[in-house]
């Protein structure tokens, strides 16, 4: 099964891909690496999962938000480069905002990391950070950026 495949097995779908805020390229490439630049719960332009982890927004709905992320991860990719010209997931940074007294970053992140070995399965597998930060854009409660191989292009 392809990458597609395994969404729909699960149910889900590539959100439209969004275009950056800023003076910047939603994917860099170097070489053969891949830069997805932060992605953030939006799903088809709608803003979704605002608040803090902990407060607004409680950890079951933190990895919806994360897995939401990561499904915007994948639709830059799909869209930018093709999951055919993949070798495989680098290394995600995973970043939260939370109440002071919340400490369940790797449980939400598992949203995203899940995610990524459910859908390209071997290509999947990775390396991680998780950051606790004061403020993300737009009051999101987190966002996302990875690295990928890629095949010679």
């Amino acid at each position: 099964m392809n990458p597609i495949q395994h969404l729909e097995k699960l149910g889900l779908q590539l959100p439209t891909v969004s275009t950056p805020g800023g003076n910047y390229v939603s994917v860099n490439i170097r070489e053969q690496i891949a830069y997805v630049a932060i992605q953030f719960p939006i799903e088809n332009e709608s803003y979704k999962y605002q608040g803090r982890l902990g407060n607004e927004i409680a950890t079951s709905d933190g990895i919806k938000a994360m897995e939401l992320c990561a499904l915007n991860v994948l639709a830059q990719i799909n869209a930018k480069i093709g999951f055919e010209n993949l070798v495989g997931l680098n290394h995600i940074d995973a970043y939260y905002q939370a109440d002071n007294h919340w400490d369940d970053g790797p449980i939400v992140v598992n949203g995203a990391s899940d995610l990524f070995a459910h859908v390209l399965q071997d290509k999947g597998t990775h390396s991680r950070a998780i950051f606790g930060v004061a403020q993300l854009p737009r009051n999101f409660c987190v966002g996302l950026t990875a690295s990928f191989t890629l095949e010679k292009l």
